[in-house]
């Protein structure tokens, strides 16, 4: 499936689409881990949890949860959130 990377974890992947494998949001990041070592911490904390200032959509529709089943037409999106005063 298509995944699109921001701009702020495109010194992993060189590109801001990228393509990964998995049933679930959990699976595709681990796959793109595999792929780009070192993103998927930049996107999920120790806890296991999408970090506050990620977010992520497939097919348009916002998830937190990492064990949301996803099919291969999906489109994963992942947006680095914007913050300050």
């Amino acid at each position: 499936m298509k995944v699109w990377i921001p701009s702020a974890l495109q010194s992993y992947t060189q590109s801001s689409r990228v393509e990964a494998t998995g049933s679930t949001l959990d699976e595709v990041l681990h796959d793109l881990d595999r792929q780009y070592p070192g993103i998927r911490f930049r996107i999920i904390d120790e806890q296991q949890r999408v970090r506050r200032h990620m977010r992520i959509f497939v097919s348009g529709v916002s998830v937190n949860n990492l064990y949301q089943a996803i099919r291969p037409a999906d489109e994963v999106v992942i947006i680095q959130a914007l913050s300050g005063g």
